[in-house]
């Protein structure tokens, strides 16, 4: 129970290696009393990254938070992402947590880190959280927003932020095919061919697709189509499956029922396209 009881505090690589260095049970349980749990919101411009999770290539978002945490704990430090968004996909309010030993005020911890971050990754938010509160696990539900830019022409400081069509669609069809994918269900034809999971089964609790308002910033004036969809968890490119079958749908190439019938037999061939990823961000992760 000691065992489970150190890991859950985080800092299971300090305590290993105090018992290594022969300083016994006290001392790696003063790493545990010293140790505080920060809740991160963190927002991301996601154009230039592998993505949230540190890979062997590229930049990610949790290697550059890491990288900056551990220049101030002056040591490794774990940084634990609510979910992993995909190479060229945003955040608004990402959630993380990470454990560390500096005594460091959250507003000033929060300056810290981000003069040591890259200018299109902030830091919004540094919160103190219980000590077994972890960012992925406790999360209950998450938001993510999907955008489509219409028309021949789009701005040029939108076409990071949006997939452009330039034909149209009909709202009210993808509308009424996005009600099938409510609730609870077996979505494998909706994730990354070959990506493994323990299961595919997943909660959505609402998926609304509805036009943009006029002055939304993040599109700089272009006509555009907002698919937001919350869920208690995704498999990898889930969302931009739905966009992508859901756009299908649109355009007259799909249906009501053909949605139903991809969802039923499970074939991600059956699916639509995976839509791009720069149309997708991350807005709000619940506890």
């Amino acid at each position: 129970m000691l065992t489970k009881f150190v890991i859950e505090a985080r800092c299971r690589g300090e305590v290993q290696r105090t018992f290594r260095r022969g300083r016994g049970l006290a001392t790696a349980l003063w790493f545990v009393s010293i140790m505080r749990t920060l809740k991160l919101t963190v927002a991301y411009e996601g154009t230039g990254y592998v993505g949230w999770q540190r890979q062997l290539t590229g930049p990610s978002i949790q290697a550059c938070l890491e990288t900056a945490f551990a220049d101030i704990e002056e040591g490794p430090v774990t940084v634990v992402g609510a979910g992993r968004t995909d190479a060229g996909v945003h955040a608004v309010a990402q959630v993380a947590s990470v454990g560390i030993r500096h005594n460091m005020a959250p507003d000033v911890l929060q300056r810290a880190v981000n003069v040591r971050l890259p200018a299109d990754i902030r830091v919004m938010r540094v919160d103190l959280a219980s000590p077994d509160f972890h960012a992925r696990f406790d999360a209950t539900a998450k938001v993510y927003r999907y955008r489509l830019l219409h028309g021949p022409v789009v701005s040029p400081f939108a076409r990071r932020y949006g997939w452009h069509l330039r034909s149209p669609v009909e709202i009210e069809r993808m509308s009424d095919a996005a009600d099938v994918l409510v609730g609870e269900h077996d979505f494998s034809a909706f994730r990354a061919a070959g990506s493994a999971t323990k299961t595919t089964i997943r909660r959505l609790f609402t998926v609304a697709v509805r036009p943009a308002p006029d002055d939304d910033w993040w599109c700089d004036g272009s006509r555009s189509t907002v698919i937001e969809v919350r869920g208690s968890g995704f498999l990898r490119h889930m969302v931009r499956v739905i966009v992508g079958t859901l756009v299908d749908v649109g355009k007259g190439a799909r249906d009501r029922c053909d949605v139903e019938r991809v969802l039923r037999q499970g074939d991600r061939a059956l699916a639509g396209p995976t839509a791009p990823p720069e149309g997708l961000c991350l807005m709000k992760v619940e506890y």
